[in-house]
């Protein structure tokens, strides 16, 4: 069957047939196909289906993700698109990170053509990246963060997993991520730093030049990463008593804690980060222990949670330095810079990394 590039191209028989390759038996007569989410860099639809068969279990309202209807934005984020369909279909069965189900999953060759098609999550609501989150999203989000860490902790079949969008760095790769670092620094304060203190300017410059030797660091301790865990990225139903992680085009291997670090540092504010961000830490060692992990202690988790803060500046300027700037991208940049220099300079980051 044919990849729907468009969302005219999902027809009910295309969605009878990709059900169908799930070994599911059922037909649809009818669907209704509206567009949803950011479209920054896919296209993404909810699909109400009507049955014409018996549909058992299978969901009222499904998501599917098509590429970006812009072609020039497409083509800049492929390998994105590569990511997303190697943890579906590769990754998910294999972790405990809850995420919706996947019911069809295809990508051609050069990766310029895919379409994911997952349950819907709805009554669940995406987080607000720019307002923050209370404890009780932040408790979730920490816990769920486990699931994808502890199965995967240490084991070296992620090391060559084709599809990866960050693999883990050798030293000539970390010379090139750290240099382009800089040059998306230089970017986004030759644009926004007018809107930064110049506290967090010189924290900034002074992050993303150490990016390469923070690559580098205690490179022994990996596991598989989402590479961009935050709130956007985070769907929480409306009483807060469970989450769900999508968007894994940044799908990567690294130090673990630089997904926990990334989070807590642009997802809460600096004073709530502050007050409950050592509970945080624990709460997350102790689901890693729940999953297997051992011979990781407390202090150590610790320590790589102060390290890993430097993620929390290295995401929001890669993707300010090669995205299309929009007034809420850049709010939500900012406002991501503002918490993430707080917390380097809070725990001692780069006193780690000199």
């Amino acid at each position: 069957m044919s990849i729907p590039r468009y969302p005219h191209d999902v027809t009910p028989e295309w969605l009878s047939a990709a059900l169908r390759e799930r070994h599911i038996s059922v037909e649809v007569s009818d669907v209704d196909v509206v567009a949803i989410g950011t479209g920054q860099t896919g296209a993404t639809f909810r699909i109400t289906p009507s049955y014409a068969t018996d549909p058992g279990d299978l969901p009222q309202t499904f998501v599917i993700k098509l590429p970006a209807q812009d072609d020039t934005v497409r083509d800049r984020v492929a390998i994105g698109y590569r990511s997303e369909c190697t943890f579906y279909a590769t990754v998910a069965d294999r972790v405990r990170v809850p995420t919706p189900q996947c019911f069809y999953c295809e990508i051609t060759e050069d990766a310029l053509e895919y379409a994911l098609l997952l349950a819907d999550q709805a009554p669940a609501v995406q987080g607000d990246q720019i307002a923050g989150c209370g404890e009780q999203e932040a408790r979730l989000a920490v816990v769920a963060l486990a699931g994808l860490h502890g199965p995967s902790w240490c084991d070296p079949f992620w090391l060559d997993l084709p599809g990866l969008g960050f693999p883990r760095p050798d030293d000539a790769s970390a010379k090139g991520l750290g240099d382009v670092a800089v040059m998306s620094a230089d970017i986004t304060l030759e644009k926004l730093g007018d809107r930064m203190s110049a506290e967090d300017r010189e924290t900034f410059s002074a992050a993303m030049g150490l990016v390469t030797p923070w690559l580098s660091a205690e490179r022994d301790r990996f596991a598989l990463l989402h590479g961009d865990y935050r709130l956007d990225n985070l769907l929480f139903d409306p009483g807060r008593s469970w989450v769900s992680v999508v968007d894994w085009q940044t799908l990567g291997v690294g130090l673990p804690a630089r997904d926990l670090a990334y989070f807590t540092a642009t997802s809460l504010n600096s004073q709530l980060r502050a007050t409950i961000e050592k509970d945080l830490v624990d709460e997350y060692h102790r689901a890693l222990l729940g999953f297997g992990v051992t011979g990781y202690d407390p202090e150590t988790c610790w320590r790589d949670y102060r390290l890993g803060t430097i993620q929390a500046l290295l995401i929001p300027a890669l993707g300010f330095a090669f995205a299309t700037a929009t007034e809420r991208g850049d709010d939500m940049v900012l406002a991501m810079l503002g918490r993430g220099c707080q917390a380097v300079r809070d725990l001692g980051t780069l006193d780690l990394i000199g």
